[in-house]
């Protein structure tokens, strides 16, 4: 095994060792200063290091994990209060900080299927047949494709069953034009925020798919192995399927280990469809940039 093999192991198992480290604080986090000298590193290293590998601060992947126990507590039956002090949150500001930027919506809320949150909704003709795009007041929240509105719109519902959904009144019409652009085969014009609920290793999954090359795919194996976890491809493959924002996060790009097309929740031809039209848009790109050189 080269020198550069073992020490790409030996950043991964302290990596990994520092995760097992951080999940066994059902309370307080650690300090940084702590989980370094655990995994034997100093902190200024491992911090650069944790996140190079996992594509989060130490601090930014505890609270992750302990938003994810007030999930779970929630989903259990748990009123706010309860999972909050039952996940180590001191106080409902801490808590509603940390949901701000992982739950996609507040706690309250997501316990009660998205009750009181407002999402408009607009619909566009695409390659793929009908696409709709749906927002909060943050970002986009839910990307669909069919070839009936009816349908899409019964998909919206199933997915924010207590939500107030509202036509869009013209706001969203950029997005909207945007996702389309993209379905096109074309480079992202605009960065869009987004508004989604998801486990930072969900977050890990999706943020691989957008750096695979437009006109390119990757096994499941394969974007485990970028993240560090060889053997979690069904895992992976969970990620995509879970993924609202199709598109936006481009999870079509993910294929089966032999190069097949594996399940898609908009159907198996719109996947195709899309990695061709891609491949296609890229291969003059190549060609220019061959030539140039």
């Amino acid at each position: 095994m080269s020198k550069t093999a073992t020490m790409q192991d030996s950043q991964q198992d302290a990596v990994q060792k520092a995760c097992r480290f951080i999940d066994s604080f059902d309370e307080r986090l650690p300090t940084l200063a702590h989980v370094a000298e655990h995994v034997g590193l100093s902190p200024s290293h491992f911090q650069k290091l944790f996140k190079r590998m996992v594509g989060l601060s130490p601090r930014q992947y505890a609270e992750s994990r302990r938003v994810s126990r007030v999930k779970a507590l929630l989903r259990d039956g748990e009123d706010v209060a309860s999972a909050m002090y039952g996940a180590g949150y001191g106080s409902s500001s801490r808590l509603y900080e940390a949901a701000d930027a992982t739950f996609g919506m507040t706690p309250a809320t997501y316990r009660k299927g998205g009750a009181g949150a407002e999402i408009h909704y607009a619909f566009a003709d695409c390659l793929l047949g009908r696409t709709l795009v749906a927002a909060t007041a943050r970002g986009v929240c839910f990307v669909a494709f069919d070839d009936r509105d009816d349908a899409l719109l019964d998909e919206l519902a199933d997915e924010f069953p207590a939500a107030d959904l509202t036509p869009d009144d013209g706001r969203l019409s950029i997005w909207a034009k945007e996702v389309v652009r993209r379905v096109d085969g074309r480079a992202p014009n605009n960065a869009l925020p987004l508004d989604v609920r998801a486990t930072a290793f969900q977050w890990r999954v999706w943020r691989a798919l957008t750096e695979i090359p437009a006109g390119e795919t990757r096994t499941y194996s394969q974007i485990a192995a970028t993240l560090g976890k060889p053997t979690a491809q069904r895992a992976v493959g969970r990620a995509c399927a879970t993924n609202p924002v199709s598109i936006l996060v481009p999870c079509h790009r993910a294929v089966r280990e032999d190069g097949g097309l594996a399940g898609y929740r908009w159907g198996l031809e719109r996947k195709e469809t899309l990695i061709e039209r891609e491949a296609a848009t890229a291969k003059p790109k190549k060609r220019a940039k061959a030539k140039a050189a």
